[in-house]
């Protein structure tokens, strides 16, 4: 399969990914969109070439997913808990760390990087806007779909927002960086 017709499928199983995780944990058994997107990631990377690089690329996406989503956590504005211990403030010990649900989110969009989106790596205006209202917008559709809670909307979206803005090109720069050094 070439990566021109894996590019809308890679797509399909993206969003696929997304709604498994986000209903699941929505209505708390988290472990089937965990399964579904091991079994896309898994599924991907079988397919991909080289599958070391892109392994590491989705490696690395889940880690400053897992990075950006603390700090939201951190400052108050968002919360995986229930919504009226998110209001009291109220926090336990690893409360700072999301999901891993929510760190696979990254893992499935690290899977687009180089194949649904790969037009967007030499045009970080376009992906830096796309990020600015996609990575909010996927927020705002878990918190409806009952997946988190804004604590605080407004710093939360605007930190959203300006954060996606600058990952999302970030993150397109590096998997075209690994997928480079690993075609010489």
């Amino acid at each position: 399969m070439t990566i021109d017709r894996f590019w809308i499928l890679n797509l399909a199983l993206f969003q696929l990914g997304w709604w498994a995780l986000v209903l699941s944990a929505a209505r708390g058994h988290p472990g089937w969109g965990l399964v579904v997107v091991a079994l896309i990631l898994a599924w991907h990377l079988g397919l991909v070439r080289p599958m070391a690089s892109e392994a590491l690329l989705i490696a690395l996406a889940a880690l400053i997913g897992l990075a950006f989503d603390s700090l939201l956590i951190a400052t108050g504005w968002i919360s995986f808990s229930a919504p009226e211990l998110a209001r009291e403030g109220v926090q336990a010990a690893g409360a700072f760390l999301p999901p891993l649900w929510m760190t696979a989110l990254w893992a499935n969009f690290a899977a687009t990087l180089n194949l649904s989106l790969a037009g967007l790596q030499t045009r970080p205006g376009l992906a830096a806007l796309l990020g600015l209202v996609g990575g909010p917008l996927a927020y705002w559709g878990g918190a409806g779909l009952g997946a988190m809670t804004f604590v605080a909307p407004l710093p939360a979206l605007i930190t959203l927002a300006l954060g996606w803005a600058l990952l999302t090109p970030l993150l397109l720069a590096l998997a075209a960086t690994l997928a480079r050094r690993s075609n010489p």
